[in-house]
């Protein structure tokens, strides 16, 4: 076979290749929700930190508390 020939065919197989690609993109790659990202910095030494520890906590706190308003209103 030719040297033309060889860069043909290596084209060919090339492009072919390309096709077989995949277009989606990557589902392990997975964002943080603001939660998480917040969590992370939180338990971190970062100037500030304790403060948002503080405040997930309390958010927490108000969440339970709703939760359980919630309920008993469901079932007086």
């Amino acid at each position: 076979m030719s040297k033309r020939g060889i860069a043909f065919a290596g084209a060919v197989l090339a492009l072919a290749l390309a096709a077989c690609t995949k277009d989606e993109p990557d589902q392990s790659k997975t964002e943080l929700t603001q939660r998480e990202k917040d969590s992370i910095f939180a338990n971190s030494t970062i100037p500030g930190a304790k403060a948002v520890k503080k405040t997930l906590s309390t958010a927490d706190s108000a969440a339970a508390r709703q939760a359980r308003i919630d309920s008993s209103q469901q079932y007086p």
